[in-house]
């Protein structure tokens, strides 16, 4: 953390479905692999408490009141945790059912950020349970003494590394037109998490990969993207639990699909900050935006992902080849003008 990078980590649960407390252990028990690993920030799937394929279960108040006691119960077990986690459940509010991703830290939900994209199309039809999420942060009660603020203008920044501002989204958001995390990054976000549950179809991997990446090279920020996988309902469609985390264009590790494995290693903010300075068309504009602060220990500890001493020069040796016959094809094509 004292050379500006932050260790994180896409985990994907074995779940089962619409039985939260098997889940919430699950979920604790992965925080638990996580942090002795080092990772201060690590994103869950999507709808992770309850399981993304509930189907008409999430119009069962039962199933919707123990989901809030569940996240209640994982906010306090990081009590004495050292990180900023981000899991999925539904939620009721005001006689509408919302999608979210709670962010919590130190035995507290910081804030909660709802879907905005909800998908019906295809294999999709979550408008039948959910709908768009409010903009600007709302109060929301989970229980009588608790109350928290919910809405997509939300951002998460770490005290002692104010280089740290993580937003998130949620799935169909990133396959949108205009995902939520433009704004975000414009908002001042470096990182973005992205809690999922993307099904896998034939392909449908390799431009997962090329999206997410594509995302944090244009917005210039890490991108931590955790998708469901064992356990979910497989009548329709499976999931295959593939964890991506990309930086600034570049695909930093991926779990490999169908292992229920983790994504982990650390993310170079000071880049990030560097690189947003000197490129004079991305405009930072935060207006509308709530900051929410949290704390996390100051720590190092050996790197786990591989820095180039020769950054511009490819290590493989086709890569290498091909950059050096267009180092020269461009001086030829100069000279020749």
């Amino acid at each position: 953390m004292r050379q500006g990078f932050i260790k994180v980590a896409a985990l994907t649960p074995k779940v089962k479905v619409a039985d939260t407390t098997y889940n919430r252990e699950q979920i604790c028990m992965l925080i638990d692999e996580a942090q002795e690993k080092g990772a201060k920030i690590l994103v869950f799937p999507e709808l992770c408490i309850t399981g993304y394929t509930c189907g008409d279960l999430f119009y069962q108040e039962l199933l919707l009141r123990e989901a809030k006691k569940e996240l209640l119960a994982i906010a306090k077990y990081t009590e004495r945790k050292d990180g900023l986690v981000f899991v999925g459940l539904p939620l009721e509010h005001q006689g509408k059912l919302y999608n979210v991703a709670a962010a919590i830290a130190q035995g507290k939900v910081l804030g909660l950020v709802p879907k905005t994209h909800i998908p019906n199309y295809n294999e999709f039809y979550e408008r039948r349970h959910f709908i768009s999420g409010m903009k600007q942060p709302v109060p929301v009660a989970l229980d009588e003494d608790i109350i928290v603020p919910m809405g997509t203008q939300i951002l998460f920044q770490c005290r002692q590394m104010p280089a740290l501002k993580i937003a998130a989204e949620i799935c169909e958001d990133v396959w949108a037109p205009n995902p939520p995390g433009v704004e975000h990054a414009l908002a001042g976000a470096t990182v973005v998490a992205n809690l999922s549950a993307s099904d896998e179809t034939t392909g449908k991997d390799i431009y997962r990969k090329s999206l997410v990446t594509g995302q944090s090279g244009r917005l210039i920020c890490g991108y931590i993207y955790c998708s469901a996988g064992d356990g979910e309902s497989t009548q329709d469609v499976v999931y295959s639990g593939h964890n991506l985390i990309a930086e600034n264009g570049t695909l930093l590790c991926e779990a490999e699909p169908f292992a229920n494995g983790t994504a982990a290693t650390e993310l170079d903010l000071g880049r990030m900050v560097q690189e947003r300075i000197r490129n004079t068309t991305f405009v930072p504009d935060a207006a509308g935006y709530t900051t929410i602060s949290f704390d996390l220990e100051v720590s190092e500890a050996p790197l786990t992902r591989f820095v180039s001493p020769t950054p511009f020069v490819p290590q493989n040796h086709a890569a290498r080849a091909e950059r050096c016959e267009l180092i020269l094809r461009i001086q030829a094509e100069g000279l020749a003008k």
